[in-house]
């Protein structure tokens, strides 16, 4: 199991339900990011660090999206879907041309669902 998979499954034992696991676990990765912008000394271990955080958390939501068993609408599931292939292209993005900017729209794609997700937005 991956490093991210293991800490959401930890987590998942730990608190309440899977909305509010989900959005803990995607403003962690925000954090991450975030702090990594903030001082921002160019490309390191802590950038490459929180870019696979994110890009593993993404990828536990593509593949619960994916399965015939997510009860959500396929209109739901196909967002979701659409919303981590840009996040796979923004974090590729990120490696090949190392740019503090480049992760604000990570973040503010973690932040935005999390809220969503605790009824926040």
């Amino acid at each position: 199991m991956s490093h991210a998979a293991q800490a959401y499954a930890r987590t998942s034992q730990t608190t309440g339900t899977a909305r509010e696991i989900e959005a803990q676990a995607l403003l962690k990765a925000a954090k991450q990011l975030r702090d990594v912008q903030t001082n921002w000394t160019g490309p390191d271990a802590k950038m490459h660090k929180a870019l696979l955080f994110n890009r593993r958390l993404w990828t536990i939501f593509l593949s619960a999206v994916e399965s015939n068993d997510n009860p959500q609408p396929f209109e739901v599931r196909q967002n979701i879907a659409n919303i981590s292939v840009f996040v796979m292209h923004q974090t590729i993005a990120m490696q090949r041309d190392p740019d503090p900017e480049k992760l604000k729209p990570l973040i503010d794609i973690n932040c935005n669902i999390a809220a969503g997700l605790a009824g926040r937005a």
